[in-house]
């Protein structure tokens, strides 16, 4: 997949002409008569999205007389002010955010479900279920962000079979450090997931209605497994994984040509393609029996359970936002995957783009359940201890225990 610049950040925009006065319906149904009235919708966004969303709110209040006023956010403030101001009265009828915020903004009363209704069978599985909290869906997705293994294909033209395979051909390459992947002295549960699950041990398990905080399988014997592996990759082993590393230290690594493989998300591949790497995008290869699914983030919009327009809002979420001409212009805003199916695939005519979505098949939502929140504060620690040649299996029995402990 050898890509350039241009490819990268113009990703579907020669292919794709906007016509959101034309924004048609999709899935959910044509615009309902009850939808079409007087009044205001309120939309919470960040900066980098207002623009993008002005033609459908437009188009919108062309087609039913509801004005649509988009409002440009500091993203650090929008959940935070959301969750304050929707008991009040206040706030928005509808506001951007992030699938993992669910669990905290269902807890706190504060969104309404949505009805996708058919438009649901339109959009990435992923992303569906990550705006599925306890069987009802609260978000319209609009992007999935997953991380994936990033290849200098200069240096090593084919990609991984396996995690092994991925050291070996590093190596052929003469590369004393041929994969690369952010740590730091806490860990990076995060960016180690994919090896994990390749173990067949998911943080929680899962049923009908999503997670299921009851269902801890961290512990089991794929986690046993996965933290024996890890220690074999530590410091009194391979080395592969290494504390010492952060963020900055990994994207040296990589751009200097010192590793071939970097683990890591969209967000940095527009500094190796500055940096002249002849980047390809490939699944994570796996150190074990099952496929190395790392976390998927979605993006969305989840209406107020306070508005005084929901059916209103429910309409402009689903026959507007849920458009693919919207979708893309999301898509152009942020260089995210698409949610929508058919947005995804006109995304991914970019490779760059595709490889991305090629392992978001494979990706899994990151728990939104706050069962997570004492998951995470033991989590990391517990790894980094491994990495660092504390005794595997006693190490992550400790880690489950404790969480098992904070959840109760």
């Amino acid at each position: 997949m050898r890509v350039n610049k241009k490819g990268l950040l113009a990703a579907g925009a020669a292919a794709v002409v906007v016509t959101l006065g034309l924004a048609g319906c999709a899935g959910g149904g044509d615009t309902s008569d009850d939808a079409t009235s007087s009044g205001t919708l309120t939309v919470w966004v960040d900066a980098e999205r207002v623009d993008a969303l002005k033609g459908a709110a437009d188009a919108y209040t062309e087609k039913t007389g509801v004005e649509v006023d988009i409002v440009g956010k500091d993203v650090a403030d929008i959940k935070d002010d959301f969750i304050q101001q929707v008991p009040t009265g206040k706030g928005p009828d509808i506001t951007m955010g992030a699938h993992d915020w669910l669990g905290e903004l269902s807890t706190n009363g504060v969104v309404a479900p949505i009805e996708l209704g058919d438009s649901a069978g339109d959009y990435l599985p992923v992303a569906v279920d990550a705006s599925t909290y306890e069987g009802t869906t609260y978000m319209l997705p609009y992007a999935v962000e997953n991380i994936a293994m990033l290849r200098n294909a200069d240096l090593v033209p084919e990609p991984a079979t396996s995690f092994d395979d991925m050291i070996a051909k590093g190596q052929a390459a003469g590369l004393t450090q041929p994969f690369v992947v952010e740590q730091g002295a806490e860990g990076n549960p995060y960016h180690l997931y994919p090896f994990q699950t390749a173990f067949g041990s998911p943080v929680f398990g899962s049923g009908a209605e999503g997670y299921d905080p009851t269902d801890l399988q961290l512990g089991n014997t794929g986690g046993e497994q996965f933290a024996t592996w890890l220690g074999s990759q530590g410091k009194n082993g391979t080395g592969a994984f290494n504390t010492d590393i952060t963020s900055d230290i990994a994207k040296e690594s990589f751009l200097t040509g010192k590793s071939a493989f970097w683990l890591t998300g969209p967000w940095n591949v527009g500094a190796a393609i500055d940096g002249g790497i002849n980047v390809a995008i490939d699944t994570v290869p796996s150190p074990g029996p099952e496929v190395a699914s790392p976390f998927a983030g979605v993006k969305g919009f989840f209406i107020s359970a306070e508005s005084d327009n929901k059916v209103a809002a429910n309409d402009f979420l689903v026959n507007y936002i849920g458009t693919e001409d919207v979708q893309l212009e999301l898509f152009e805003a942020g260089n995210i995957l698409p949610a929508l199916s058919a947005a995804a695939e006109t995304a991914s005519s970019d490779p760059i783009i595709a490889g991305f979505a090629a392992v978001g098949a494979e990706a899994v939502p990151m728990p939104a359940i706050p069962a997570m929140g004492s998951v995470w504060q033991y989590w990391g620690i517990a790894e980094a201890d491994i990495i660092n040649g504390a005794d595997p299996v006693p190490t992550w029995q400790k880690l489950t225990s404790d969480v098992q402990a904070a959840i109760k």
